[in-house]
């Protein structure tokens, strides 16, 4: 059992990666109108925002404004750096007039936080290398999560090599402190652990882990566009860069709708369609995280975009320039065209005249094919329809027998089940209530209620216009008012089976199960409010649907 889910694990990004290639384009359809649409969603952030800051003028209470300060600041985190900076700065302050230690600490981390999402890593260190984390055991998941993202950024952003190490072998500890701290096979315990194993090369079970968990994360977009970027990283260790460009495309589509303007998944995607070749794309993507950047004030992402934008606005440029050639040598091939276009078009008037005369002589041979044409034409008018009714005829065959081949063997099961009901009745000796049964009409009202409902949608799907076009026929609409979950009333239905070529009332009244007076009178009634001559109402009917044909 083992051997076998290890190898649908091991064949599934071969599997999924043809799956996910022909989505992949409809994917990155989706993220450019997200990109474009980026200022709804901000608008939304704002609105939420702008609620929360509403709710400080109706409180005065300590408690009730921590709270408020501490949402502004998550709201704004990911959002604008410095205003989360201000919020994470007042929280501080209230904490304090509320005299709990638990809310001054994490009023402290999120100042920390914040700092080193601005690059201020010294300050944030400065901050948390004060704190006894021991006093307050329910905050050092956030406290090691801050030390393991400063010391990962000045890794990463470190000059020497010997630092880099050095940085990262503190990112390390910290990620193993985040692992012993998290329940596992929780959102932060995959996210710590799918890192820990990107980072050391276990690509395949990094992916294990990460695709198991991410079909669970339903609610939370922001966390969605944590992991599906999560997932793009492992595949980019692996190298399959289809599958890497798919998941930050899920990442970045996320990223947006949340309003997160402090991200990577766009600008890394944007790096790998410029590679690809897709330079448009690349170019609006990069822009638009540029734009967050600078909005978000997340210094080093700005730093990071810096140093790519211009290659791929020079590429971008250059494209405009061999698109305007490009249009500047259509617009000469056009107006060569054009040249010798009136040159012919003067040769065709030339020749043209010439052949006035001719065409003189043959005005009266053309006359008289003209009258074999109407003639032909009547004939073949009449071959037309009679093909058409033919055609329709065969439809409505094969749709009816089809469809009512398979309701009969349904019927057959429903009297079987029928017929067991009973006899399991007979078998328990309960009498009663098989006369009670047999007795009663419920079942066969059903039955017919459902076969009529059946009726009224195949013969709408063969004449969905049916109904509009008796309204046509009509000098009012009243016959064709229909009660709540009506799809045919009785007179409609009439007419339908007319509209199958069913006339004969006594096969319509067996049909319906009414009377020959009551589909004689529903006749009647339809008759009377024909527009055109009452005679031919039948007929008329007849030609519901073909319309559309002629």
């Amino acid at each position: 059992m083992q051997k076998l889910i290890y190898f649908i694990f091991l064949t599934y990004p071969f599997l999924s990666f043809y799956a996910q290639t022909d989505s992949t384009e409809s994917l990155l359809k989706e993220l450019d109108s997200v990109v474009a649409d980026h200022n709804l969603y901000s608008a939304e952030k704002e609105k939420r925002i702008e609620r929360l800051k509403n709710l400080l003028s109706y409180t005065s209470s300590n408690d009730l404004q921590y709270g408020i300060y501490e949402n502004l600041f998550y709201e704004y985190s990911s959002y604008n750096s410095d205003s989360a900076l201000l919020y994470a700065n007042k929280n501080i302050l209230i904490a304090g007039k509320t005299g709990q230690e638990d809310r001054i600490i994490k009023s402290n981390l999120h100042l920390a936080s914040i700092l080193g999402i601005l690059g201020m890593y010294k300050e944030s260190l400065d901050i948390i290398n004060q704190i006894d984390i021991k006093k307050h055991p329910s905050l050092k998941g956030y406290y090691f999560h801050i030390y393991r993202i400063v010391y990962g950024s000045m890794a990463d952003y470190s000059v020497p090599n010997l630092r880099i190490s050095y940085y990262n072998d503190l990112a390390d500890s910290y990620r193993d402190s985040l692992l012993s701290v998290h329940k596992p096979m929780t959102s932060d315990y995959v996210t710590v652990k799918s890192d820990q194993l990107i980072v050391n090369g276990l690509y395949d079970h990094a992916l294990e882990l990460l695709l198991s968990y991410y079909p669970k994360v339903t609610d939370d977009l922001h966390e969605r566009a944590i992991m599906a970027y999560s997932i793009s990283k492992a595949y980019s260790g692996k190298k399959e860069t289809g599958l890497e460009k798919y998941w930050l495309a899920v990442s970045a589509i996320n990223d947006i709708k949340t309003a997160t303007k402090e991200y990577i998944s766009l600008r890394d995607l944007a790096v790998l369609l410029y590679e690809e070749g897709d330079i448009n794309r690349s170019y609006r993507y990069m822009k638009r995280s540029l734009e967050d950047a600078l909005f978000c004030n997340a210094r080093l992402r700005t730093l990071e975009i810096s140093n790519m934008m211009p290659i791929i606005d020079k590429a971008y440029q250059h494209e405009v320039e061999s698109r305007q050639k490009t249009m500047l040598i259509s617009l000469l091939s056009i107006c060569g065209l054009s040249i010798l276009l009136i040159i012919a078009v003067s040769y065709i008037y030339l020749q043209m005249r010439r052949i006035s005369t001719a065409r003189a002589e043959l005005a009266d041979a053309n006359l008289q094919l003209k009258e074999l044409n109407s003639e032909l034409t009547i004939i073949n008018t009449k071959l037309k329809y009679t093909n058409e009714a033919l055609h329709e005829t065969n439809i409505i065959k094969e749709k009816f027998i089809g469809h009512y081949m398979a309701q009969c063997f349904v019927y057959l099961n429903k009297i079987d089940e029928y017929r067991r009901q009973l006899n399991r009745l007979a078998i328990s000796g309960k009498v009663n209530e098989i006369f009670a049964t047999i007795k009663s009409t419920k079942f066969i009202e059903k039955e017919l209620k459902e076969f009529y409902n059946e009726f009224d949608h195949t013969f709408l799907q063969l004449f969905p216009t049916f109904i509009e076009e008796m309204g046509d026929l009509m000098t009012d609409n009243d016959e064709l008012q229909l009660k709540h979950n009506e799809i045919l009333n009785t007179g409609l239905r009439v007419f339908a089976l007319i509209r199958l070529g069913i006339k004969d009332n006594e096969k319509i009244s067996f049909f319906l199960r009414y009377s020959l007076s009551t589909i004689y009178n529903c006749k009647t009634k339809f008759r009377n409010k024909a527009k055109g001559v009452r005679e031919e109402f039948e007929n008329d009917v007849m030609k519901i649907g073909t319309k559309h044909k002629q």
